[in-house]
């Protein structure tokens, strides 16, 4: 399908949809084919952030102490 910029503009959310489906989708600049609009591939969820720390809290809680608190501390409060 092929479709004029006005047009896209005033229904995007149709043609991501066809898009989305596998319907090849033509954006034109006065009825000159300017980019195609494709789906992108899904991707594996990566797991990251928190959800990584495959720990209990005991470890985690053992990897601080009142020293390191105040290392850390110090070096926040430095530069008063």
């Amino acid at each position: 399908m092929q479709v004029n910029m006005l047009e896209a503009k005033n229904q995007l959310s149709r043609l991501v949809k066809a898009a989305q489906a596998g319907e090849e989708v033509i954006i034109a600049n006065h009825g000159v084919p300017a980019v195609r609009l494709v789906a992108v591939e899904e991707q594996q969820r990566r797991t990251g952030g928190w959800a990584s720390l495959n720990t209990d809290a005991q470890n985690l809680d053992e990897a601080f102490s009142p020293e390191l608190d105040a290392e850390i501390a110090a070096l926040f409060l430095d530069g008063e």
